[in-house]
């Protein structure tokens, strides 16, 4: 077995200095610390959550998102329309977002093989897709708050401009001392 070196009587095997790093898998195989790429994760994940929703939700990409979404619905063959999905759901498209970012930074995660750039594919969808319902929660909680704002708003001055009424053994000199 090429890279394993044989230790001890327990007929195991243990990886030698020339063996690939996947096999080794041991912290010092890793080119990068597992706290550094723990950092790298939850800070890659900002930008491919921003462009995933910037491109599915926000209004400077709405005209485009809404001929995908006419086009995901109206195609005739079937990897059409899902190929013009995917630029409506923020979940799809985190896929392609992640999957730019691994390839643009070459960010591992775990292995420094094609499955450490599988599993840091899928931890960046998933830690990209939190940020995302966060963010949606917040946006949602900010126009709740705003519409009770603009409720009390109104209720205040509903009260306000009715003139108010003056009780019987209320004088209208009483009112205006008010």
């Amino acid at each position: 077995m090429q890279g394993l070196h044989r230790r001890g009587t327990t007929g195991a095997y243990d990886a030698g200095p020339d063996a690939p790093a996947a096999r080794r898998m041991t912290d010092d195989s890793l080119a990068v610390p597992g706290g550094e790429q723990l950092l790298w994760l939850f800070l890659l994940a900002l930008p491919v959550a921003a462009v995933a929703w910037t491109v599915t939700h926000e209004e400077v990409f709405r005209e485009p998102r809404d001929w995908c979404a006419r086009r995901s619905r109206e195609s005739r063959t079937v990897g059409a329309r899902k190929f013009f999905y995917l630029f409506t759901c923020e979940y799809c498209f985190s896929h392609y977002a992640a999957a730019g970012a691994v390839a643009l930074t070459g960010f591992r995660l775990l292995l420094d093989d094609w499955r450490g750039w599988a599993i840091a594919w899928l931890a960046l969808v998933w830690v990209a897709n939190t940020y995302m319902s966060l963010f949606g929660r917040l946006r949602l909680d900010i126009r709740r708050e705003r519409i009770e704002i603009e409720d009390l708003a109104d209720d205040g001055e509903a009260v306000a401009g009715t003139p108010r009424t003056v009780g019987p053994d209320q004088s209208a000199a009483d009112e205006h001392d008010r």
